[in-house]
């Protein structure tokens, strides 16, 4: 299942920034923290990877 979201372009006098949101749904999901660190990876024209540096636990793995 995926989600459909828009790239936004803001524009000022001297630069201009490219946004990309993360639907709610799916930052939930993923457990994200508020400011949290990630890192972009362009594999292809069409294929753009996000690596997260700090990883929760799995809530189904065995604890010992």
């Amino acid at each position: 299942m995926g989600y459909v979201t828009k790239v936004q372009l803001i524009k000022r006098a001297k630069s201009e920034q490219w946004y990309i949101n993360v639907p709610a749904q799916l930052a939930q999901a993923l457990e994200f923290e508020q400011s949290e660190a990630v890192e972009w990876f362009i594999e292809d024209k069409g294929t753009l990877a996000l690596k997260r540096h700090k990883v929760p636990g799995s809530v189904l793995k065995k604890k010992p």
